[in-house]
């Protein structure tokens, strides 16, 4: 059980697929576009699929569907392409004047 004030996440749709513009590409414009948003659980209690109100830290009130308790924070930046391993080492050169150890 899920109790008010645990740290959760919660899903709620911006734009259903009929209210996006037709300029994006089709893979995208078929599907919603979704917001994920952490806070502290308002409700009294709730199971994950429920529809809750959460608190953000920036003390926003935000409803939508609760889809993780304890959520983590990741970030990625994609996979590693060493053609750009080769850009950044010459960017460097011209920048620094040669080879530099700069990371």
């Amino acid at each position: 059980m899920i109790k008010k004030g645990d740290w959760v996440q919660v899903e709620t749709v911006v734009l259903s697929p009929e209210k996006r513009t037709a300029n994006i590409p089709d893979d995208t414009k078929h599907v919603p576009l979704k917001m994920w948003v952490k806070g502290r659980l308002q409700n009294e209690s709730a199971e994950l699929g429920d529809e809750v109100s959460v608190i953000t830290r920036t003390n926003r009130l935000v409803s939508g569907t609760l889809c993780a308790v304890n959520p983590s924070y990741s970030h990625s930046f994609g996979d590693f392409i060493p053609e750009l391993q080769q850009v950044d080492d010459m960017v460097k050169s011209i920048v620094f004047g040669g080879e530099k150890d700069e990371g």
